[in-house]
This record gives C-alpha cells, sequence and structure tokens, in this order.
C-alpha cells in the first residue's frame, strides 16, 4: 500500500510553480539535458511534483509521472514510491528524478529500481539538493535524509553499474544568499509552514537572482560548476 506525504512533505513547487528557483531551474536543466537527451520513445519521471521544471520533456517522448502525491499527478500518472516502481526490467528509454533520492531510504533501494527500469543504452537524470551544512528545518519537514556533495552522489550511482556522463553543481551564482538564508534559519524558530515555504523576495531580488542563474545557463552550456546549492548527475544504464 502506496504511504500518502503529511501536508508539510508535499513539494512547494505544487503551491508556487511560479517561484523564481523553479523557473530558473528549468533553463538550466534544458540547457544541460536537451544536447543529450535525444529522443526518447518512453520517459519515466519520477518524483513529478516538480514536473514544472521538466514540462518541456513533454515534447520529446510518451511521458508517465510517477510521486507519491495523488496532487502531482496527471490522468495516466501512476502513484507509486520510488522504492518500488511498478514497471518491468528496462521499460524507459530516459529516466529522471529531480530532487526524490534524497527523500529515500534505503538510497541504494532507490538508484537501483530506477537503474532496473532503465533500459540498456538509456540515459539517467538525477538532482539533489548539495551540502550537510545547509541542513535547515526546510530538510526535516520535506522528509529528506541527506544532502549531497558532487562526490557523494557519484557514489551512490557507482554500485549499479551506471556510467557517469557529467556531474555538476547547479546554483552556482545564487550560492552566498543561499547560505546566508541557512544561517539565518538556524537563528528563527520556524513552525512546520513557515519551514517549507520559500523564502519571500522582492521583484527586484528576482530579477536579480533570475540574472546570476542564467550566467549559470551560460556556463553550464560550456562546462560544469564548481560549486552550487544542487547537483545535476547524468548517467548512462552500459548496453
Amino acid at each position: 500500500m502506496v504511504q500518502l506525504l503529511a501536508e508539510s512533505e508535499r513539494s512547494p513547487s505544487l503551491q508556487y510553480p511560479d517561484y523564481w528557483w523553479y523557473r530558473a531551474r528549468s533553463e538550466m536543466l534544458r540547457t544541460v539535458i536537451a544536447p543529450v537527451i535525444g529522443t526518447p520513445e518512453r520517459i519515466l519521471d519520477v518524483g513529478s511534483a516538480d514536473g514544472p521544471s521538466v514540462d518541456w520533456m513533454c515534447d520529446l517522448g510518451t511521458r508517465t509521472a510517477v510521486d507519491l502525491d495523488p496532487a502531482a499527478l496527471r490522468p495516466g500518472d501512476v502513484q507509486a514510491s520510488a522504492l518500488d516502481l511498478p514497471f518491468g526490467d528496462s521499460t524507459f528509454d530516459a529516466v529522471t528524478a529531480f530532487d526524490v533520492i534524497e527523500h529515500c531510504a534505503p538510497e541504494s533501494r532507490a538508484v537501483g529500481e530506477l537503474a532496473r527500469v532503465l533500459r540498456p543504452g538509456g540515459r539517467m537524470f538525477l538532482t539533489v539538493p548539495a551540502y550537510q551544512w545547509a541542513w535547515s528545518e526546510f530538510d526535516s519537514e520535506q522528509g529528506h535524509h541527506r544532502r549531497y556533495t558532487r562526490a557523494r552522489l557519484l557514489a551512490a550511482l557507482a554500485p549499479h553499474g551506471l556510467v557517469v556522463e557529467r556531474a555538476t553543481y547547479l546554483f552556482a551564482g545564487t550560492l552566498p544568499l543561499f547560505a546566508a538564508e541557512r544561517i539565518s534559519r538556524r537563528w528563527r524558530h520556524l513552525d512546520a509552514e513557515e519551514a517549507t515555504k520559500p523564502p519571500e523576495v522582492s521583484p527586484l531580488q528576482e530579477r536579480i537572482l533570475m540574472g546570476l542563474c542564467r550566467l549559470d545557463a551560460k556556463v553550464l552550456g560550456r562546462g560544469d560548476l564548481p560549486f552550487g546549492s544542487s547537483v545535476l548527475a547524468i548517467a548512462t544504464k552500459p548496453g
């Protein structure tokens, strides 16, 4: 039986789909993923609550979304856990899991399931939140088990025979502001609603943040970022 999420564990993207962070991430993901994803016939999107970040992928092939939260699902999608995907081996040409495996324990079971349903030669696309030092009430309320470094994410993929093509940080330009916000949270006592609500920004602040993220996207079009508040990995399942 699928376990339903607590209200506080629901992805903020369902309530704030137009928040600057989701729009910026969509641009970064498209910059990195679009040149390499090709034309997959079947795409599995695990953790589709963050679907606004990859809606552009719907034009590439038949997309099946999976999420624990029924509010994140559309007709034809599947309510299920990443720890027990209801699909046969080697079913999908591409598998995405954006900010998913940090919610999963054991981690190896989740990554193993993602690898199992990916066909040989197919690609997996993952993002995770970065840096354990950035842990805050947000992580606790969202049901996170861990945060990552680039090396930590590669170590999670290694036991499953996946060949990593690229691994980079995201949100380098906004990292100082992110760090300041996380430090600020430690000095305040936030209730569950406050802890999971994205920080409010003024129109001017949003323009500055989006500008910094567009610079990140330009860099990502040419190479990797050495630091940032998220980590992205692209891996292939050997044929």
